[in-house]
């Protein structure tokens, strides 16, 4: 079987990837480059010639942005070469791609694609100085150098396994043997575990254990899993410090008061008890409480079209600290995805993510990076691309990015996600497996990636064991659990499901083992990635988006249908009984045979004592000296954990669902920004007004100054973000992240004990309960140790017309200050911080309040000055009455306000409230100090900049004059409709079908999703049939958003296009249009295909040629969401209708392939015609090549074209996106008429 190669490599102009590749390695190598090109290699078999040459120019490289090559270019001397490859194993979504891709164009089986990448490199390198640039670019956690050889055959040759080995002698193993043992296979649990684990197989089982026993245990017990650290019962508390210790006394007097005195006493207690005593008090009434564990889960009241429903709502952190660490990538994705599946297995549908991540600082320089380590920046940057292309394919919105900045992060990275989900209450039920129930395993397949990854997580690190973590690092893959989000979403679906359990940590040994206690699995019944796994491997592995899901055994058939529609793969793997056992069975075998009860006592038990040592006496709130007001505030603004973040979070789709309350960032500049997230709850029909809110706390400096205090900080700071956001903080419940070094002496151990004292004081006096959380307890390298980490997490329901936004809004306004009074001992006044919050969310529902924002870590000065950059409005502070030491000093707790003044005078009435000054001007005034605004906010953007720059350099050209034009005819239909139908095809990476549909809907179309099925040549031939009939009976046909096959390979809308051109679709499309009047419209990866097929600019299929006008990355080089200012330039098509040229709206944008590539010739051309609909403008709407505004370097500002006669229209920015209070803190008009105009086309 023949194997066939090509090389695909960006022109010069167009190679923004290794042009970003090359200056990195300069900067951080410091090597003496001159060029630096990639280029992606494709072999490929299992396929004809002719199949290989169609998908040359379709689906491996794009003729208009990319050379081929058939051999290797000739390399000039002094050139060096090599390849990069995944090593086996590891999911490559490059090459699943491809072949996906390749069996649509063929209409027939897939056939295999291998991928590297093939780097060639010019300059004056050494060998030493080549052998470092490789080991920077090639991750050996995940990536291998391939050879430059050709291939005889992609076929891999599996040794098949036909056992399982048994640990002979295990039960008569002395404690020396025991401890070789532990040394041997690398397991996680202690001496004390495996002594346990021997008695138990010597005197229950009265065998020795099989190797996958033993894995399957030390997985099941890890403290990633069970939390063993957490369950560790102290016996012995000291505490030199009164406050503290008052603390402590207050929670033993819970404990008695709950009937909990006798109960072990530990760190989970201490997390969980104030929970439980509110509960008790009746003051948690709104807990939603299963003997299902999945997420945090409250039961609210959500308005639809004036109506209310039950709904619950869900909240999950998670973190991937380990995995990140060592593939920055990898790990952050499935960071994202790992937190996503927990609130989804308990069927709820996730709209929102936060990312709140610590790292050491990203400037640090190759040459100081420890041994073993990644460098900073590679980690910081990388892990920013992993979590947002997870997010961005799955269409998720990601509301906040924060990344922390501090020394101990060194020792190991902090990655967090956080996420929130809701769904309607009669979608969910829970009830327990009863014997005869089946286990049904839906998603992903089972392989290699992600072995160990639970224990991996919960040892701590150190210069050789980093080196062999590669197999513990999982893959996502977001497309599919993408289509388990779709299949979860439906109410027939969730409705079958009696528990449910998603795949994580520990493999299908955790998901399946922990749904019921008598279990019978088979694991010769699990899909595989590819042959070769063995028991062990099968039962162990976290291979990603896998979910294990209860169901009566005569529902079985109708789940694995209703999976089918949905694209997914959906296969029996269990078998409830009442046996109280785990057995698992692999050919023919027993290899797992296990009492449930042994399984949850979760190993040995272990005792610690906990010491909680005095924080510093010289104290954290000390009020800085000020001899120089302008260079202190300076400096503050560039501060490592002030300064700007916007480079890192525009990365992150933010306005995926068109549920968004708040962006990120916003003003009219859109540089302030907001104190957390907010998003309408995702309604699929009608409209709501109802909302959740999350903001969170953390300071690592103060945290290391005293967990104690870190904690109560955290918690206050978050509860005061909800505040400032217009939410009613008595909604409000917790969820926390804690994150330690490796626990060894009572020292160590009174750090977390410290801070959960923290939480438990905010819990009692706040009369809010932290439901759920998660704990990571292994933050150490060699001596290093991460800061003591409690991160807070608050989530409320609320209103999205109440939802308040950061930027100061009007000239003439006052600032206010609310301030947080502290004790002696640092501790706030939390009856002063009731007061003010349940005072400011009453003037919120009044209308009152134009801006607030709490104090955070700069203190008032820098929050006041991103108050101020968002509408580039000042403050003259001259008019107030704060002394000036307190402008730069710590006010957790306290909340800057803005609102008219004639209320000024009554907020200052308030206890602890001050006037601090007008609004108005550029500048900011203090005492006799002016300082521009635009100095500010140079010094708080440039910090960051060298890491996430915020824009690419500007293009050089003048754009010129774009006459505008107005149709000379009225478009018309020959036959009114009064409600046209819109047809949706959803591909595989689709994410925007839904929001697509439900403006239509608003608009008044009728619509019809069509998820297209492709797992094998005859599903995809009965997808294409269907796809014809739905477009014969559809009036317009809408290409929405998404990543389909995750734009690639590299190269975005290439499935889409290979789906469209079939020749059945061919005809319906053209029917359609040339027939039937009807009408087309793509947006983002939508008008990806659309250019791709031809119909814009040519409203018709045409094949791929070098000259054709296309879409390609941003010259920024990443992904980008923001919103961009777009100005209608021409009418002529019935989309645009009801605009008038010069229209300004205000668009989301969110994509990474943006700009619009075309001659200046054929841009004229279209310009004559009409066909340039629309041009990203500035905020007077003059087109440019300025990156503020045309942010992915179109040629000639154009964002969006039509067909010659105007039926096609396709376009980048997101008009789908928007609704009632959504994206509150921008400003323009948001509201673009293109749906309402296509739908009023085919009214007459």
């Amino acid at each position: 079987m023949p194997v066939f190669r090509i090389y695909v490599e960006k022109k010069p102009e167009f190679a923004v990837e290794a042009q970003s590749v090359m200056s990195d390695v300069k900067t951080a190598l410091r090597l003496d480059l001159t060029n630096l090109r990639i280029l992606n290699r494709y072999d490929a078999d299992k396929l004809s010639r002719e199949d290989f040459s169609a998908a040359v120019n379709t689906v491996f490289s794009e003729p208009a942005v990319d050379v081929v090559y058939d051999e290797l270019p000739a390399l000039e001397e002094g050139d060096r070469i090599f390849a990069v490859e995944y090593l086996p194993g590891q999911f490559d979504q490059r090459a699943d791609s491809c072949e996906q891709c390749i069996q649509i164009l063929r209409q027939g089986e897939r056939c295999r694609v291998k991928n590297a990448r093939v780097y060639i490199v010019s300059g004056a390198l050494t060998d030493e100085d080549f052998d470092k640039l490789k080991s920077y670019i090639i991750n050996p956690v995940e990536s291998r150098e391939a050879t430059l050889d050709a291939y005889q055959t992609l076929e891999t040759k599996y040794e098949i396994p036909t056992s399982v080995d048994t640990v002979t002698g295990f039960t008569s193993l002395d404690e020396c043997g025991l401890r070789a043992l532990l040394d041997r296979l690398g397991l996680a649990m202690d001496l004390d575990d495996l002594t346990f684990l021997q008695a138990y197989f010597r005197d229950n089982e009265r065998r020795d254990p099989t190797i996958t026993e033993v894995r399957m245990i030390d997985t099941y017990w890890s403290d990633h899993c069970r939390h063993t650290t957490f369950l560790t019962q102290i016996t012995d508390v000291d505490i030199p410090t009164d406050y503290i210790k008052e603390t402590y006394d207050a929670y033993c007097t819970v404990r008695q008061e709950l009937g909990r005195g006798e109960k072990p006493m530990t760190l989970m207690d201490l997390a969980t008890i104030a929970a439980k005593k509110l509960k008790a008090d009746g003051k948690l009434n709104d807990l939603d409480e299963s003997e299902e564990i999945n997420a945090c889960s409250v039961k609210i009241k959500v308005d639809i079209d004036g109506k209310e429903e039950d709904w619950i709502l869900m909240f999950k952190n998670e973190t991937h600290n380990h995995p990140t660490e060592i593939e920055p990538f990898g790990g952050a994705a499935t960071c994202l995805g790992g937190c996503i599946r927990d609130p989804l297995s308990g069927r709820s549908y996730v709209y929102q993510a936060m990312r709140v991540t610590g790292a050491a600082d990203p400037h640090t320089p190759l040459s100081e990076t420890l041994t073993g380590k990644l460098p900073q920046k590679k980690i910081v940057v990388e892990a920013a691309k992993g979590y947002s292309s997870y997010g961005n394919q799955i269409g998720l919105a990601t509301g906040e990015v924060k990344e922390y900045y501090h020394p101990g992060f060194m020792a190991k990275r902090m990655e967090i996600g956080a996420v929130i989900a809701a769904a309607p209450e009669n979608h969910v039920i829970r009830e327990r497996p009863q014997a005869g129930d089946v286990v049904i395993l839906v998603g992903g397949r089972t392989g290699r990636d992600g072995m160990g990854g639970a224990t991996g997580s919960s040892k701590e690190l150190n210069t050789e064991s980093i080196e062999t973590c590669g197999a513990e690092v999982q893959k996502g893959n977001p497309l599919t659990e993408r289509k388990i989000q779709c299949l979860f979403r439906r109410g027939e679906v969730t409705r079958l499901i009696k528990r449910c359990n998603d795949f994580g940590a520990g493999g299908v040994s955790v998901a399946a083992g922990e749904l019921t206690d008598g279990l019978s699995i088979n694991l010769d019944s699990m899909p595989k990635k590819y042959e070769g796994l063995d028991g062990t491997e099968l039962a162990i592995s976290e291979s990603q988006e896998r979910m294990a899901v209860v169901v009566r055994k005569e529902d079985a058939d109708r789940f694995i249908s209703y999976a089918a529609e949905e694209n997914l793969e959906a296969t029996v793997i269990a078998d409830v009984n009442d046996s109280g056992r785990l057995v698992m069975t692999w050919r023919g075998d027993r290899i797992v045979d296990i009492s449930r009860a042994f399984l949850n006592t979760n190993g040995a038990s272990q005792r610690k004592d906990v010491y909680i040592a005095k924080p510093d006496e010289e104290g954290f709130f000390v009020r800085p000296e000020i001899k120089d007001i302008r260079a202190m505030w300076l400096e503050a603004m560039g501060d490592l954990n002030n300064a700007s973040q916007q480079g890192l979070a525009e990365r992150f789709d933010s306005t995926v669902g068109a549920g968004t309350v708040l962006m990120p960032f916003g003003g009219r500049y859109q540089k302030t920004p907001a104190d957390g997230m907010a998003a309408k709850f995702p309604v699929r029909r009608g409209q709501t007004d109802s909302a959740s809110f999350m903001a969170h706390g953390f300071d690592p400096d103060l945290a290391e100054w005293s967990p104690f205090h870190g904690a109560v900080y955290a918690v206050l700071l978050s509860v005061t973000r909800l505040v400032a956001m217009g939410a009613d903080w008595r909604r409000a419940y917790l969820t926390l992240q804690e994150y330690f070094e490796k626990l060894t002496d009572r020292t160590s151990w009174g750090k977390p004990a410290a801070a959960l004292l923290g939480a438990f004081h905010m819990q009692a006096a706040l009369g809010l309960g932290a439901i759920g959380g998660k704990d990571s307890m292994s933050g150490t390298f060699n001596d290093l140790h991460v800061p003591p980490t409690l991160v807070s997490f608050a989530v409320a329901p609320g209103k999205a017309s109440e939802a308040v936004s950061q930027e100061l809004k009007r000239a003439g306004n006052t600032l206010m200050l609310f301030g947080m009074p502290k004790d002696e001992t640092g501790m706030p006044n939390l009856d002063v911080f009731k007061l003010h919050a349940d005072f400011l969310y009453q003037e919120v529902k009044k209308g009152n309040i134009a801006a607030m924002k709490a104090v955070g870590h700069g203190g008032v000065a820098v929050t006041a000055a991103e108050m101020a950059f968002g509408n580039k409005l000042g403050v003259d502070f001259t008019t107030g009455t704060l002394p000036l030491p307190k402008y730069f000093g710590n006010f957790y707790g306290a909340i800057i306000v803005e609102t008219a003044p004639e209320l000024a005078e009554e907020y200052a009435k308030q206890p602890h409230t001050r006037i601090l000054g007008t609004i108005g001007g550029e500048v900011m005034k203090v005492a006799d100090t002016e300082i521009s605004l635009k100095d500010l906010l140079r010094a708080y953007e440039k910090t960051l900049d060298p890491i996430f720059p915020r824009r690419a350099e500007d293009l050089t050209g003048t754009i010129p004059v774009i006459a505008e034009t107005e149709p000379k005819f009225r478009f018309a239909v020959k036959t009114a409709i009064t409600r046209p139908k819109v047809f949706i095809p959803t591909m595989p990476g689709t994410n925007c079908e839904v929001d697509s549909a439900r403006a239509f809907e608003r608009a008044g179309a009728d619509t019809d999703i069509f998820i297209m099925r492709n797992r094998d040549a005859a599903e995809l031939k009965e997808s294409v049939e269907e796809m014809a009939r739905r477009i014969s009976r559809s009036q317009i046909v809408m290409f929405p958003g998404g990543f389909s096959a995750g734009d690639e390979p590299d190269g975005s809308g290439k499935f889409i296009a290979a789906v469209f051109r079939n020749a059945k679709l061919m005809e319906a499309m053209e029917e359609l249009l040339h027939i039937r009047d009807g009408l087309v419209l793509g947006i983002c990866n939508g008008f990806q295909a659309l250019i791709k097929l031809g119909l814009v600019p040519y409203g018709e299929f045409k094949p791929l040629t070098e000259e054709a006008p296309t879409l390609t990355f941003n010259t920024i080089g990443r992904h980008l969401s923001h919103y961009v200012t777009t100005k209608v330039v021409s009418t002529k098509s019935p989309w645009l209708s009801l605009c008038r040229p010069g229209d300004l709206h205000s668009i989301p944008i969110s994509h990474g392939e943006g700009r619009f590539i075309a001659s200046d010739e054929q841009i004229r051309a279209l310009i004559a015609n009409g066909q340039v609909a629309t041009l990203y403008t500035d905020s007077e709407g003059h087109p440019t090549y300025d990156s503020r505004y045309n942010l992915n370097g179109s040629n000639w500002s154009i964002e969006g074209i039509t067909s010659p006669d105007g039926r096609v229209l396709g376009k980048m920015g997101h008009t789908e996106r928007n609704g009632a209070n959504i994206a509150k803190n921008i400003y323009g008009n948001k509201f673009q008429t293109l749906l309402e105009a296509g739908v009023k086309y085919f009214k007459g």
